[in-house]
């Protein structure tokens, strides 16, 4: 695992975490790691569900896509 120094944080930001950080009975540093995975993990869903209105989208317009597995697989078998 990485180990991540942030300097010039304001006072304020962190008296916050330290507050919420004995609210929930966690270190400073076990609260700010789980707002950091809980930013990603909300920041990674906020993307998969752009790419599924996205694909969506385009087989609205153009129809689902096939699956070309078979082919590719057919094709390699002929050459090989």
């Amino acid at each position: 695992m990485a180990e991540v120094r942030v300097r010039k944080v304001e006072d304020w930001v962190v008296g916050w975490f330290r507050s919420q950080a004995k609210k929930h009975g966690h270190s400073l540093e076990g609260e700010l790691r789980q707002a950091l995975i809980e930013t990603v993990q909300r920041r990674k869903q906020e993307i998969a569900a752009d790419l599924r209105q996205d694909l969506k989208q385009l087989e609205e317009k153009f129809g689902r896509f096939s699956d070309s597995t078979a082919a590719i697989r057919e094709d390699r078998d002929r050459r090989g």
